[in-house]
């Protein structure tokens, strides 16, 4: 006997449909299987699918809605732009406009809150509601040594802004966080993967994330993320460890609220919003929001 299951597309960090990234929300998923999850994801061909797996409120209003996330090769425990994205179309189907949401990720709780700009409710995501995350307080692990990130980048490491270290953080999911010296390097970047791979061995990060910090008016970031499958219009969990880092390193200041720009070379411009709070040596209150926008619904048949 054959089920069918609903799905809604988004475009997150962006408030405009054919930007930012794409992610696909299977809407309950109960009575899939693992194995159908990830033959799912491997379908639906995006950087992350997400399933929600409704339980009964009494168990959600304690343990907040369960999702989870798959890549096309395996599952994850956490991730940024699906972690929003699930979240911004949950906050569109909860009639009370409720403004906050509890995720149950493989990694633990994810908060997500919301302010709406505007009020027009509907039961899409339209890009008119932010959502931001709090991410778990990061974790920083080891530099990196210049001449071997000058290695990954096949240079004699000019392209890196050696007064701040590269070093391994994570807020959920690890990333080696490399400070770029300006703008034009950072869209000229073209890392060896394998001797990225290779670099990161032991750390935990499997993926770097290019960075350059500019102050003008305010603190913005350009930054990058190329990966097994091209380059990542959005990285969510990697902004919330970027901003981490920055803070950390004193590039921004505590509570400071930064805009991190990424995707301008994949031609998918994302805006990730990001603020952490430093209290003594310790960064807490990580937070990373943005928007989204629906941009299909379909069923599958199995």
């Amino acid at each position: 006997m054959s089920e069918t299951y609903e799905f809604v597309q988004l475009d997150v960090f962006t408030k405009t449909p054919l930007t930012g990234n794409p992610l696909a929300v299977f809407t309950d998923a109960r009575g899939l299987t693992d194995q159908q999850m990830q033959a799912l994801a491997r379908e639906m061909n995006l950087s992350e699918t997400t399933f929600v797996l409704p339980r009964e409120p009494q168990v959600e209003a304690q343990q907040g809605k369960r999702v989870r996330i798959f890549t096309v090769e395996e599952e994850l425990p956490f991730a940024g732009h699906p972690t929003l994205g699930t979240a911004l179309y949950l906050h569109s189907t909860v009639a009370s406009g409720a403004d906050e949401i509890v995720l149950d990720l493989n990694v633990g709780k994810i908060d997500v809150r919301f302010r709406t700009d505007s009020n027009h409710r509907s039961n899409r995501v339209a890009g008119d509601v932010f959502g931001e995350m709090r991410q778990r307080d990061p974790e920083f692990g080891p530099t990196l040594p210049p001449d071997k990130v000058a290695s990954v980048l096949g240079s004699d490491g000019s392209e890196i802004a050696a007064e701040w270290p590269s070093q391994i953080v994570s807020t959920g999911l690890p990333f080696a966080i490399v400070p770029i010296r300006d703008a034009k390097a950072l869209a000229n970047l073209k890392p060896d993967l394998v001797r990225v791979g290779a670099l990161l061995e032991g750390t935990g990060a499997r993926f770097c994330y290019f960075i350059f910090p500019e102050r003008q008016d305010r603190l913005e970031v350009r930054a990058r993320m190329l990966f097994y499958g091209g380059e990542d219009p959005a990285t969510g969990s990697a902004a919330g460890c970027a901003v981490s880092w920055m803070v950390r390193h004193g590039l921004a200041k505590s509570d400071e609220q930064i805009l991190i720009h990424q995707g301008v070379e994949a031609r998918r411009p994302s805006e990730i919003f990001v603020r952490a709070t430093r209290d003594g040596e310790k960064v807490t209150n990580v937070r990373v929001g943005g928007y989204a926008a629906e941009v299909l619904r379909g069923t599958v048949t199995l």
